[in-house]
């Protein structure tokens, strides 16, 4: 089976003639076990997410909060190894069709070899990598295989990006460009939100490229707001907070799968 690039380009291409921005769901493999995790990730596009990313769990997962960091924990203290986020994409991108990408740091890619990541993660379906600690001038042999197996390389951007910076960045990625900022932790949330509008417009100004927001959203009415000026709304920590908050597992899947209908609603009203 090739890579799903194909897949995201055209789902983010629906999103964008519908005129509405995508939700991208973020779950760490693993949590709160691997089975969980799986259903997890069928719950939020059950609940209307269009694309997912699944994390891999890093021992020191420098640009995570502290809520990812407690489920990656649990998933790595579980046992998860790069076979069951594989089995994450795999069984996931059967179950529903959606574009499935991975978020991992570099170090295990690099430790598990990245033609064998690569050729693994295409033949379980996946549509590509974000990887928010790759360099983009040391990112040659990744995305000489990426390439390869018809996978999209994610790179992320920051508003500290300077613009020739941004126009390196885009123009070696592909499937679409993820756009960090911060929402209710620097400064006030006004002032945040221009911040990441602003590096929406400089980093559109580079590339055709979708640009998709990862901000803190947590509701509809934020997911509404980033939806005014993005391409996708990203969002990770409320699920996982939704699942960690949860009584059980099966209250955990439906609180998850609530949240994504209520985000759904507020990118549709952008």
């Amino acid at each position: 089976m090739s890579g799903n690039i194909e897949l995201l380009n055209t789902t983010l291409a629906a999103t964008r003639a519908a005129d509405r921005a995508a939700l991208i769901a973020y779950l760490p493999a693993g949590f709160p076990t691997v089975d969980g995790g799986i259903e997890a990730v069928k719950a939020v596009i059950a609940g209307g997410a269009d694309i997912v990313e699944i994390g891999l769990p890093h021992s020191d997962p420098v640009l995570d909060g502290p809520v990812i960091q407690t489920a990656d924990d649990i998933a790595l203290r579980g046992g998860v190894r790069i076979a069951d986020v594989m089995r994450t994409v795999r069984e996931a991108h059967e179950a529903t069709g959606v574009p499935i990408l991975v978020m991992t740091y570099w170090n295990p890619i690099d430790r598990y070899g990245v033609e064998r990541f690569t050729a693994e993660l295409a033949e379980a379906g996946g549509a590509g990598c974000i990887l928010p600690d790759l360099p983009v001038q040391e990112s040659a042999l990744w995305r000489e295989h990426a390439d390869k197996h018809g996978l999209a390389t994610v790179f992320v951007v920051a508003p500290s990006s300077q613009d020739a910076r941004l126009a390196t960045i885009t123009a070696a990625g592909s499937g679409f460009v993820y756009a960090a900022s911060l929402m209710g932790v620097t400064g006030t949330r006004a002032s945040v939100g221009a911040q990441a509008q602003d590096l929406v417009g400089r980093t559109r100004a580079t590339t055709d490229l979708p640009v998709c927001v990862g901000l803190g959203v947590s509701n509809a009415a934020q997911a509404a707001e980033v939806a005014g000026f993005a391409d996708g709304v990203i969002v990770g920590s409320a699920f996982v907070k939704a699942m960690l908050d949860a009584p059980g597992e099966a209250a955990g899947l439906a609180a998850v799968r609530s949240l994504a209908g209520e985000l759904a609603e507020g990118v549709r009203k952008r």
